[in-house]
């Protein structure tokens, strides 16, 4: 369980914001995001008034960290680097999620460390967690200033046997009723740009190692415009297959010996390979992961 709740005794009356201040040593933004979250139960109910004067018994929803010891590859006394499995969320999906790498930075560097990015579950590789929030607010800029130059690896489908800028502008899809992808290939979308290298063919499975290295960070960038250009990511169940090989595998239908048929793969073959970027020095760091 990524969450339990915690009983509190109130001995006098206090405004509930300012109890959980100065109970769980929080600011009065965290304690107010708390009861904006419903995770402040008193008398049975769930609180919604910052300001309620409450005394008794009260209970309180919090995120429980917990470790599997996955180690960062890199550290210095502000931020970590980590080495993201494929299959490792990177944030709790719901209070169930048993583990999120999360869990791990909050155990390991406590309630303050974040991460500064997200990739996607099935995809492996890098991921910046920052130790404090000023350093995540700092790393973050970067990110926003695309001043972080990110390398990713990438099995395709077909031959790529040139490299190639792909300039295609991305939309996010409100048209969930008919089609099932996160974004699409749209005149409309913002501006997208991506550059592949081709690594290595491998003809007898017609598929190529590529590298990438997107120049704007769209949701799902890589992933949509390899499939634009007829070069899906190998694995990939959501781009590149049919409408209702998505629709099985994002509502939990696709079993794992079908989606190896259709796709190639049992999981996403995408892996954030490398990042450089100077906060304080400067950092030029790879994945430590055999991809």
């Amino acid at each position: 369980m990524s969450y339990k709740k915690n009983k509190f005794h109130v001995e006098r009356k206090t405004k509930a914001f300012v109890f959980l201040m100065n109970q769980l040593s929080i600011s009065m933004k965290e304690a107010q995001r708390l009861i904006d979250r419903q995770r402040v139960i008193y008398r049975g109910e769930v609180l919604t008034k910052k300001s309620m004067e409450i005394i008794g018994e009260i209970e309180v929803v919090l995120f429980e960290p917990h470790t599997q010891n996955l180690l960062p590859i890199f550290e210095t006394r502000e931020f970590a680097l980590y080495d993201k499995p494929s299959g490792l969320v990177i944030h709790p999906t719901n209070r169930q999620t048993p583990y999120s790498l999360t869990h791990e930075i909050k155990y390991r560097y406590g309630s303050d460390a974040n991460i500064t990015h997200r990739i996607d579950r099935e995809t492996s590789g890098l991921v910046i967690v920052s130790k404090y929030k000023a350093v995540e607010r700092e790393i973050k800029r970067l990110f926003e200033r695309r001043e972080v130059k990110k390398t990713y690896r990438a099995y395709v489908r077909g031959n790529v046997n040139s490299c190639l800028n792909i300039d295609a502008p991305i939309l996010k899809n409100r048209q969930f009723d008919s089609i099932k992808l996160k974004v699409i290939i749209d005149p409309m979308g913002k501006p997208s740009q991506t550059k592949i290298k081709p690594l290595s063919y491998d003809s007898q499975k017609d598929i190529t190692l590529i590298e990438a290295k997107p120049l704007t960070g769209r949701q799902h960038q890589i992933r949509v415009h390899l499939n634009h250009i007829g070069h899906p990511i190998v694995g990939d169940p959501i781009y590149g297959v049919d409408t209702k090989i998505a629709d099985a595998y994002l509502n939990g239908r696709l079993n794992p010996r079908e989606r190896i048929k259709v796709t190639g793969a049992y999981r996403l073959m995408l892996q954030a390979q490398s990042v450089e970027f100077f906060y304080k020095n400067n950092y030029k760091l790879s994945s430590k992961l055999i991809f």
